[in-house]
């Protein structure tokens, strides 16, 4: 993993069966499928559960602050904690997790590559006892807004063309064909993309066991489409996961030093009123 831009951000399965009764690491299990946790886990990883505990429970939002620093504190973190997050459907959610983390300033979150797949796939071992950790005093730092945009960016974006857009969905939700995957309950009155942004789908970014691919493989497949470090670049997906992959892939392993997730993304955009849409393909970026 040395040949990313920032390897420190990536452990393997191997580092965490070495650290599991680390107390200087917490584990952090967050998965699309919310009982799973419950069901099997790795050893001393806490559940962050993303539909009641990374999001406001009121407003469609971010945890605020205050929040944060309570999650935390129940999950016996200190702002000295070296926090490594992984989940199932290659860490979609364990990877918005970490957008969070870094969303509040936590000096040092990671993701396992691979996560949870790869660990069932080594046979490494599962446990149902839930770890208890004494409460700590976590002080998170003002959000840093410059790793998030909103729908006001977005539109700026759209008439000074001044980033690129990364469409992160399957080709069907961005051609419009469907709305969002089939199950999903966050969803837009309208379907297809919007404007000018490239479909550069996550999956493509991860091999069969869920690990991310090469530096050579990722860097061709973004640049060939026409991302390039030196532009800013804004993610979107559906409801903000997947495109925090992504976000993680520009930003840590390729280097992107301007990379933004919308987290808002399309159940935002295809909802709001005279929001500009396309349907179909789109070329390329240029310049």
């Amino acid at each position: 993993m040395t040949e990313y831009k920032h390897p420190e951000v990536l452990v393997t399965t191997d580092w965490i069966a070495q650290h599991t009764d680390d107390p200087k690491v917490r584990l952090v299990e967050v998965d699309v499928d919310t009982t799973a946790y419950e069901k099997g886990h790795i050893k001393n990883a806490v559940g962050w559960n993303w539909t009641s505990q990374l999001q406001d429970n009121v407003r469609r939002d971010l945890l605020g602050e205050r929040q944060f620093e309570e999650l935390c504190g129940h999950s016996g973190i200190t702002n000295e904690t070296t926090i490594v997050l992984y989940g199932d459907n290659n860490n979609w959610f364990a990877a918005y997790a970490l957008w969070q983390c870094k969303y509040f300033g936590h000096p040092d979150a990671r993701l396992m590559n691979g996560g949870r797949k790869k660990w069932e796939l080594e046979g490494r071992p599962f446990t149902t006892e839930i770890p208890k950790f004494p409460q700590t005093r976590y002080k998170a730092s003002r959000p840093d807004e410059s790793l998030r945009a909103r729908r006001e960016q977005i539109f700026k974006i759209l008439d000074q063309r001044n980033a690129v857009l990364v469409d992160v969905r399957s080709p069907d939700e961005f051609t419009g064909k469907v709305i969002a995957p089939a199950g999903m309950t966050e969803t837009a009155q309208r379907g297809g993309h919007i404007p000018t942004a490239l479909n550069i789908p996550w999956s493509r970014a991860v091999n069969e066991d869920g690990t991310f691919k090469s530096y050579e493989e990722l860097l061709q497949l973004y640049s060939i489409q026409g991302a390039r470090p030196d532009k800013e670049t804004v993610a979107y997906c559906r409801i903000g996961e997947r495109s925090s992959h992504t976000w993680f892939v520009l930003k840590y392993l390729l280097g992107f030093e301007k990379v933004r997730n919308y987290d808002g993304s399309w159940t935002e955009w295809g909802n709001l009123v005279d929001a500009p849409i396309e349907k179909g393909e789109t070329a390329q970026a240029q310049g």
